[in-house]
């Protein structure tokens, strides 16, 4: 027999994953009543599945690539890594897949948690089924904020489920590396986990549908390190699809449409991503479900009063620290709303407008080498218009390079609007890159002008300088 409990909050947040904690975190401290309710662990997918637990992974294995590069140290460092201490970090920053940590943290700023499968029943009203059966109505007073994230998707092939594929989920969670693996995709999941189990002893087999790998940044970018995976021992294999995949004995045997035939322990499909909007009850308030949701800029959900999409469900930016940043903008519009505020602050980069999904969203694919970028490449500044031109530079030309690690290979690009002189994007692809990117989305997202940057000096000799060198090649050419 289930009890069923019915309950109004200010705010009511779909979804515990660091999106939902961070909307939760700002309605609490505008003095808003929340609930929180999560069908797994709180923390979500970047916390156990993806963006800790891969990294944690990475880690060890660009820390020994860059030490290989490093005179006096490289002779040290030739031998395999600690295949189980690799794993038992990656299990220290998921907490081992326990959530109390964060279940306390969510006590400690006053939002009630929910556990269970929530969904709309009208609006604004979500209806909790806890794991016992019971049920509470959770009504809000001002918005329901669906944060629920998005699903691996696997591709339309007979039988796969029998296959048992891995997704990203198995693939950061695996507890031993296979001796053989097949990864489906170009991206970043694609990419970073064949880094990784390459890295911890698996021999791996990279098919990708189009012509490279990292098909959404600079051409360069795929290039690089598609030709480091190749070096580390690994197989990439451009305009390679999959045209069927069965395991036969425990091996799985995939045949591609080059009718080559591949044997492997396992499979990763990282062929995108889906909503996890399917089972909600959007059909209770007219939406589609399953659908991504199309919101405005303050990420309130279009033609709603009170419901706001924050995070991958609206499909503006699918990485957590854009989710974290729309989430502080919903957090920010919600409260101003809720006190009666007339008018939002919603011009561009105003306190209620999440113009950075627009304009300067940031990435680092933390592969050898790493890959970073911020704002538009040059082939989507053109095609949205502007007047530009692109500017590179090799990194390896720069000492600060040069001294990181023997035989640097690297490079550099901005591009810029030739009109207002400020930067669009900026790509970086080079051992330790992901900590240059934010001076390149200070200059994106403050629309810096060039004249000024020549003034933001480069201390020597450190990569950084090469900001200095793009100066230079943007005045000569």
């Amino acid at each position: 027999m289930t009890e069923t409990e019915s309950i109004a909050y200010d705010v009511v947040v779909l979804g515990a994953g660091p999106v939902g904690e961070n909307v939760a975190d700002r309605t609490r401290a505008a003095g808003l009543s929340t609930a929180v309710v999560e069908s797994e662990l709180v923390g979500g997918e970047c916390s156990y599945w993806a963006c800790m637990p891969s990294k944690a992974l990475l880690r060890p294995v660009i820390a020994r690539a860059d030490a290989r590069r490093t005179p006096g140290l490289s002779q040290a460092v030739q031998g395999p890594l600690d295949t189980a201490a690799v794993l038992a970090h990656r299990d220290y920053y998921t907490s081992h897949w326990q959530d109390d940590g964060q279940v306390g943290w969510l006590d400690s700023i006053g939002a009630d948690l929910y556990r269970g499968h929530g969904r709309l029943t009208g609006p604004r009203t979500v209806t909790v089924t806890g794991p016992e059966g019971e049920r509470h109505v959770l009504t809000a007073r001002h918005a329901v904020a669906v944060s629920t994230g998005t699903r691996a998707v696997l591709p339309d092939l007979p039988g796969l489920a029998q296959v048992k594929p891995w997704t990203s989920r198995e693939a950061t969670s695996a507890k031993a590396a296979p001796g053989r693996l097949v990864v489906v995709g170009g991206g970043v999941v694609a990419t970073e986990m064949a880094t990784v189990w390459q890295a911890l002893g698996s021999q791996v087999t990279v098919l990708v549908r189009g012509k490279g790998l990292l098909n959404r940044m600079e051409p360069f970018a795929g290039e690089l390190v598609a030709e480091a995976l190749v070096e580390a021992g690994a197989d990439v294999r451009t305009g390679t699809s999959v045209e069927s995949v069965t395991r036969e004995n425990g091996t799985v045997v995939v045949v591609t449409n080059t009718g080559d035939r591949i044997e492997a322990d396992e499979i990763l499909f990282a062929t995108g991503r889906a909503p996890r909007t399917d089972d909600i009850g959007l059909d209770t308030i007219g939406l589609e479900p399953g659908s991504w949701l199309e919101v405005d800029d303050s990420l309130r959900v279009t033609g709603s009063k009170w419901l706001y999409a924050v995070g991958d469900v609206n499909h503006r930016a699918l990485l957590t620290h854009q989710g974290k940043y729309q989430a502080r903008i919903a957090g920010a519009a919600i409260a101003a709303r809720a006190s009666g505020t007339p008018i939002l602050e919603s011009d561009p980069w105003g306190a209620h407008a999440a113009t950075a999904d627009h304009a300067a969203v940031p990435q680092v694919v933390f592969t050898d080498p790493e890959a970073a970028a911020v704002g538009l490449s040059l082939a989507e500044a053109e095609q949205a218009g502007h007047r530009v031109r692109a500017v590179d530079y090799d990194l390896a030309s720069v000492a600060g390079a040069g001294l990181y690690a023997d035989g640097y290979k690297g490079r550099a690009r901005m591009v810029v609007d030739l009109e207002r002189e400020i930067l669009l994007g900026v790509t970086f692809v080079g051992p330790g890159v992901g900590e240059l990117i934010h001076s390149a989305t200070i200059a994106v997202a403050g629309q810096v002008p060039i004249s000024r940057l020549w003034h933001a000096v480069p201390s020597y000799p450190t990569i950084s300088e090469v900001w200095l060198r793009l100066l230079e090649a943007y005045r000569d050419n």
